[in-house]
C-alpha cells in the first residue's frame, strides 16, 4: 500500500462524562471509516475532556481547593481503567474494519490520574501511550508515565505512534520515536494552536513521517454540561463559573508531509479532516534527511531507553 486514507477528527469532547464521550466517539469514528480512513486521530483527552480549569479558573490551584478536589473526584470515578469493557465498541470498530484509531483519554492507574494516548489496533491489545511529563497546571491532575509506554504499531503499510502535546519539545523523546521508524504519527493537542503547528510540522520533517496534527473544540459550556450529566457538584460548578472565556479550545487540526507541507487544516468548529497519503514521500525526503540514520552521529551522541515498567513497588514471594 502506497496511498494510506487517514482521518483527524476534530470535535467537542462531553467533558467529564465518559461513558457520553465514548459514545461519540465511535459514532465519529464509524462515519470517518465508512468514508475510507484506514486511520483516525483524536485529540489530547477527548475522552473526559481536556481539564481547561487547570488553566482558565482563577484559583484552581490553591492548596485544598473544594472545587478542585470535586473535579479530581469525578474524574477518578470516571476515568477508563485497563481492559474496559466500555472501550469495547472502538476495539469491535477497529477490528470489523481493520482501521486504527488513536484516541486520548483520562486513565486511572491504581489511585490516580495518567494522560493515556490510546491506539486500538485491528486483532490486538490496545497500545498505551501515556504522557511522560504533564505540563504546568497538568501536574496538578496527572502522573507521569514511563518508558514502556514508548512505542510503535507495526500495520501492513509501515508504522504509527504517537506523542502527547508539549512531549513535542522533548528532543529525547523525539529522538526515541524517529529511531522506532513511524511513517504516520499522531500529535495529539488539546487545540492546535500557531506554535503546536509549529511543532507538528517540524515532526513531520524531523522525523520523515507523515503527522495527524489532531486538536479539539471546547466551550465553557460544554463543561457546565458535562458537570449535569454526572450528577453535578455545587463546589465544582463554582470553580467552572470563574472561567471566564467561551471558546477555550479552537481546533485548528492539520495533517503536515514529511517536507512540512500542509495537505489539509481545520478551522476553529467541529470537523474532520480527510487525506490521501502518499507514503513514497517518506523514501524520498529520506534521501537528504535521516536524523536516526545517515544525518546522525552515533560516535558523538548515544541515547538509552528504560523501557520498564516503573510501578514502585516490587513484590516478592
Amino acid at each position: 500500500m502506497t496511498k494510506l486514507p487517514v482521518a483527524v477528527v476534530q470535535a467537542a469532547p462531553i467533558p467529564l462524562d465518559f461513558a457520553g464521550g465514548i459514545d461519540k466517539a465511535v459514532h465519529l469514528a464509524r462515519a470517518a471509516v465508512e468514508s475510507g480512513a484506514k486511520v483516525v486521530a483524536f485529540g489530547e483527552t477527548f475522552l473526559g475532556g481536556y481539564p481547561l480549569w487547570l488553566d482558565e479558573a482563577p484559583g484552581a490551584a490553591l492548596w485544598d481547593h473544594p472545587g478542585s478536589k470535586a473535579l479530581h473526584a469525578i474524574m477518578l470515578e470516571q476515568a477508563v481503567v485497563a481492559n474496559d469493557e466500555r472501550l469495547l465498541p472502538l476495539q469491535e470498530l477497529a477490528d470489523a474494519s481493520g482501521a486504527i484509531i488513536s484516541i486520548g483519554a483520562h486513565e486511572r492507574v491504581r489511585r490516580s490520574l495518567v494522560n493515556n494516548q490510546m491506539t486500538f489496533r485491528p486483532g490486538l491489545p490496545v497500545l498505551d501511550h501515556r504522557k511522560l511529563v504533564p505540563t504546568h497546571g497538568e501536574r496538578l491532575i496527572w502522573a507521569r508515565g514511563d518508558g514502556s509506554t514508548l512505542g510503535v504499531h507495526q500495520a501492513e503499510w509501515g508504522r504509527v505512534g504517537s506523542l502527547i502535546c508539549w512531549e513535542h519539545w522533548m528532543p529525547l523523546a523525539r529522538a526515541a520515536m524517529h529511531n522506532l521508524g513511524e511513517d504516520v504519527h499522531v500529535a495529539a493537542w488539546p487545540t492546535v494552536r500557531e506554535s503546536y503547528a509549529i511543532a507538528s510540522r517540524h515532526y513531520a520533517m524531523e522525523g520523515r513521517c507523515f503527522v495527524l496534527a489532531a486538536g479539539l473544540v471546547q466551550k465553557r459550556d460544554d463543561l457546565f454540561d458535562g458537570l449535569e450529566r454526572v450528577g453535578g457538584d455545587a463546589a465544582a460548578l463554582e470553580l467552572l463559573e470563574a472561567i471566564p472565556a467561551e471558546v477555550l479550545n479552537r481546533g485548528g487540526s492539520l495533517i503536515a508531509a514529511p517536507d512540512t507541507r500542509v495537505i489539509v487544516q481545520a478551522g476553529e468548529g467541529e470537523e474532520t479532516l480527510f487525506a490521501e497519503l502518499d507514503l513514497t514521500e517518506i523514501a524520498t525526503g529520506l534521501t537528504s534527511l535521516d536524523t536516526d540514520g545517515h544525518y546522525a552521529r552515533p560516535d558523538v551522541f548515544e541515547l538509552t531507553v528504560d523501557t520498564q515498567a516503573k510501578d514502585g513497588v516490587e513484590w516478592l514471594s
